[in-house]
């Protein structure tokens, strides 16, 4: 009888080697009511010790999806074993009682033949049913993240139970051809453009049977130095610590020295004395030239602490820190850290930021700071601006303070890209009164020496139009009731020009120069008196007269200074004097301008007015003149002559073509013989026709420029 307990002693022992058992032994046991000893010499029993109902075969697949099978056949009475594999080419194999054999299948269903021969070589065949599938990988676990040193690298490796390999699938292209690999490999991808990818791992093993494991990759741009706040492409992801929270906000304090689109802001919640965020950049910093680190920062308030940190990757204790103070509030300033003596042959890829230091915040608009444009340069700054002012030095800190909705920025010379300048927008809407202070409200580092005899400023001026009054003030920074303010006029349009400011002709209403005053503060005024519209000016080269420029009578002719004497020279009917613009609407708003009243007389009436030298006519040769005519086609002469002879002169006339409106008449004196001296100016209204002194013969002029 076939000994069952040898085959469960055979499965328990294959259990121990962690091989899963398909057992499928066709056998009938005999059972039997009872048993005796009986004493029979009949041998009869060899010819039939093995029958078909007690023959089969037990199969063994290891779990190591190879599809190795092992065949152990049983039977009673069998003295050789023959297995047909039913599978390939190969030939039965005799396997003796208690043995095996072994094959390599793949996943399918095959009919396994055994065959049983007893001593007496009478054989007995059964087919046995064999099921070959693999098991699926199981454990799967994968790695796939953003390279630390490429930020469009990912790099992904992977492991599991029962795999024989895994295959990748990176989700940039339609149709994609898988990647395979093996465990213990990394298989890397650079992507061509930022974007959002599914990586996708296929875990195979000997047969159908896989795992998947899909995870969602964001390309973006890397962080670098600088780091602006602008960029789509860049995720600023900030990691708070401590009660520190860092957000990428539009920027709310648009103003001053930064009115970028995006800024960070900071808010130091109720936490530790050292709450802060950390950011992470695409690469080490290189310190190799420049070691100064500059960050524009917003406080509520004066005398917070602003801590910047750089940490290695890998190593928090491999670190360099610079803490500086804010020295204005609700205001932008630019501060500077000096990291002059970081050692260098560190590798530093994190930047950290703690305000205040050692204080626990509380989360209210006190803790609450806007920082941006975090970048290397090379240079400490000077503690505090000082004349002259130019844009040019480096290392000097150049902030300007806008007020009342102007915009003062940064910018390029518009006629020499070498030459730095500032470019201030009166926006729309801006305040009469918008300005801008030429540094911060701790103004220059020294005074500015203004005495009675030399109580003089320049600015290089490039004004859109010409007639804007600019006004330029200067106060004491500890007192603002101290100071004192006058205007000067841009007197072309286009080009730049240097403007004088007396400080001894003070602004009608305004307090009168004091030489026993500290004047240690500037601040300028484009287009004085007017609501912004947008105009845009550029300036440059702020300086301190050493001493008084005497102003001569040229051109152009403004006639808003306040150190001249406009004298006209009336003829034959003619009368012209300098009032306040009657007018003052269009292309022409300033203060002052000329009047000429045609009266009865002759026909060629008007007036003169000598200028203080030849009018140099060598390269420009086009005269413009601002006219408000009470009708359409009056006619303006305008006429030049030598100081002694007028017989050398030279004339061009030209017509009006609108009423009640300022236009510009433009003469062409490209004729003109340039050999000659001319220094009058002549100016007649309707030549041919005698005036009448009426509304309908009065004119107003302005801004006689040579361009």
């Amino acid at each position: 009888m076939l000994d069952i307990n040898l085959i469960v002693k055979s499965i328990e022992l294959n259990s121990m080697k962690t091989l899963k058992y398909i057992l499928s032994c066709l056998i009938l046991i005999s059972t039997f009511s009872g048993c005796k000893k009986e004493i029979n010499e009949d041998v009869a029993f060899v010819q039939t010790a093995a029958t078909s109902a007690k023959l089969g075969a037990m199969f063994t697949i290891t779990q190591d999806n190879t599809g190795l099978v092992t065949i152990i056949p049983v039977g009673e009475g069998v003295a050789s074993f023959e297995i047909a594999y039913g599978h390939g080419t190969a030939a039965p194999v005799k396997v003796l009682p208690g043995g095996s054999t072994s094959k390599i299948y793949p996943e399918g269903v095959y009919d396994v033949k055994i065959t049983g021969t007893n001593v007496a070589g009478v054989s007995t065949t059964v087919t046995q049913k064999l099921t070959v599938t693999f098991r699926a990988p199981e454990n799967l676990e994968v790695t796939a993240a953003i390279d630390p040193t490429n930020k469009y690298k990912v790099n992904v490796s992977a492991k599991a139970l029962y795999e024989t390999f895994f295959q990748v699938y990176f989700g940039d292209v339609a149709n994609e051809v898988p990647t395979n690999f093996l465990e213990g490999q990394t298989i890397s991808k650079v992507y061509a453009k930022t974007g959002t990818y599914t990586i996708r791992v296929v875990a195979l093993s000997g047969g159908a049977a896989t795992t998947t494991f899909t995870k969602v990759i964001t390309i973006v741009d890397p962080v670098l130095l600088p780091i602006t706040f602008e960029s789509p492409t860049i995720n600023y992801a900030w990691n708070d610590f401590s009660g520190g929270n860092v957000t990428v906000v539009a920027n709310p304090q648009s103003n001053g020295i930064n009115t970028s689109a995006k800024v960070a802001k900071m808010v130091k919640n109720a936490g530790d004395p050292w709450g802060g965020s950390w950011i992470g950049l695409g690469g080490p910093i290189d310190f190799s030239v420049n070691k100064v680190f500059r960050m524009k920062v917003f406080s509520p308030r004066v005398g917070a602490k602003v801590l910047l940190k750089v940490e290695n990757a890998g190593n928090g204790s491999i670190s360099f820190e610079k803490e500086v103070l804010t020295t204005v509030a609700n205001a932008w300033e630019d501060l500077a850290f000096d990291y002059r003596t970081i050692n260098t042959s560190n590798a530093y890829h994190n930047i950290v930021i703690i305000f205040d230091n050692g204080t626990p915040g509380n989360g209210s608009a006190n803790y609450t700071f806007l920082m941006d444009d975090i970048r290397l340069t090379d240079q400490m700054p000077n503690s505090q601006i000082d004349l002259p002012v130019t844009f040019d030095v480096a290392g000097v800190n150049y902030t300007v303070t806008d007020f009342g909705n102007n915009q003062t920025v940064d910018a390029v010379d518009p006629t020499n890209a070498n030459n730095n300048v500032k470019k201030t927008t009166k926006l729309n809407g801006a305040e009469t009164w918008a300005g801008t202070t030429i540094g911060t409200s701790a103004g220059f580092a020294t005074a500015i020496p203004l005495t009675a005899a030399a109580s003089q400023m320049s600015v290089k001026v490039y004004s859109p139009a010409a007639g804007i009054r600019v006004l330029l003030k200067v106060e004491d920074h500890t007192n603002g009731g101290r100071s004192v303010e006058t205007f000067a006029t841009t007197t072309v349009a286009g080009a730049w020009e240097t403007l004088i400011f007396d400080f001894n002709n003070q602004a009608p209403g305004t307090a009168a120069f004091n030489a026993a005053y500290t004047y240690d503060m500037a601040s300028i005024f484009f287009d004085f008196g007017n609501s912004g519209s947008g105009k845009v000016f550029y300036w440059d080269d702020v300086k301190k007269l050493a001493t008084n420029y005497v102003e001569t009578l040229g051109l152009p002719l403004t006639f808003e200074s306040s150190a001249l004497t406009y004298t006209w020279n009336d003829f034959d009917g003619g009368v012209a004097t300098v009032v306040n613009n009657p007018q003052s609407s269009g292309i022409n708003t300033s203060a002052k301008v000329g009047k000429m009243v045609k009266n009865a007389g002759q026909i060629w009436g008007g007036s003169w007015i000598g200028l203080a030298a030849p009018i140099d006519f060598s390269t420009k040769k086009t005269f413009k003149v601002k006219v408000f005519s009470p009708r359409v086609g009056a006619k303006l002469l305008l006429k030049v002559e030598n100081q002694s002879n007028g017989g050398i002169s030279f004339e061009k006339e030209v017509a009006t073509t609108v009423a009640g409106a300022w236009e510009t008449l433009t003469f062409d004196y490209s004729a003109i013989n340039t050999a000659n001296s001319y220094q009058k100016i002549v100016l007649i209204f309707d030549l041919g026709t005698v005036g009448d002194g009426s509304a309908n013969f009065t004119f107003l002029f302005d801004d006689i420029t040579l361009n």
